[in-house]
């Protein structure tokens, strides 16, 4: 991936990774568009950073997408770079009296659909353009998932396996493909507390990491991995899968 003189586009980037990516990208010479589904949230970023543009997208509204399209389609046609990172995760327990599947349609619908969707919208456009990239936000609970968050690691494991898959039919166009696996931050994807969980690695320090391994290109298979996720990565490989899945999910 060319870390400068890009136009990029990040969904799901009022907030944690996705904006601590935009302003790093930002810094580094890019013209970074952000998206989100609150507008006050768009003008702050954009107030804060000059130069950032933010635009409005609601994945669960089945207009919005569109009209995002139409106007980077008009406004933004060298778009060379998509970051698809809206994500949102919820706690499941399926054991309690009256549990039902509302929480995990919520989480398909923007976990994997809406991926699905964005990569759909802006594919024809990257196709054309030199140095295209398509960089998706899976996570590390997609090799090894926390018992707790079902739906949520499973939707991350379906984005390993199509991301894969969407790299291998991509080899013969200039396409890059790239997966983005977190692990445990300190953002607010799973409330207020995790911001402040000294477990979580710090954002800074995970977004530095990130922006230094696509420097160099430290990324064999295209996996995005800093040292702190590669213990999971490779757990079931390395003969410590169940190990690694009891101490996360104790019993």
């Amino acid at each position: 991936m060319k870390m400068t003189g890009n136009t990029i586009l990040i969904t799901g980037a009022t907030s944690g990774i996705g904006r601590a990516l935009a302003e790093a990208f930002h810094d580094r010479g890019n013209r970074v568009i952000v998206t989100g589904r609150r507008q006050s949230l768009l003008d702050q970023i954009t107030a804060e950073r000059p130069g950032l543009i933010g635009l409005p997208l609601d994945l669960d509204d089945p207009a919005s997408l569109p009209c995002l399209s139409a106007e980077i389609r008009t406004g933004f046609p060298e778009l060379n770079v998509l970051i698809a990172n809206a994500g949102i995760s919820r706690a499941e327990d399926m054991t309690a009296d009256g549990w039902d599947a509302a929480d995990a349609e919520a989480i398909v619908e923007t976990n994997i659909l809406g991926v699905l969707r964005v990569a759909a919208a802006f594919l024809p456009f990257l196709k054309g353009q030199p140095n295209a990239t398509i960089v998706a936000t899976s996570s590390n609970l997609a090799f090894v998932p926390r018992a707790d968050f079902p739906t949520y690691c499973a939707s991350k494991a379906f984005l390993h396996s199509w991301l894969q898959s969407l790299r291998h039919q991509l080899r013969k166009i200039p396409v890059e493909v790239l997966e983005l696996a977190p692990p445990y931050v300190q953002t607010e994807l799973t409330g207020t507390q995790q911001a402040s969980d000294t477990r979580a690695m710090p954002l800074a320090a995970y977004i530095a990491e990130v922006m230094q391994l696509l420097e160099l290109r430290g990324h064999p298979r295209e996996e995005v991995l800093v040292e702190r996720d590669r213990a999971r990565r490779w757990a079931e490989r390395d003969g410590r899968y169940e190990a690694t899945f009891a101490a996360m999910n104790p019993s």
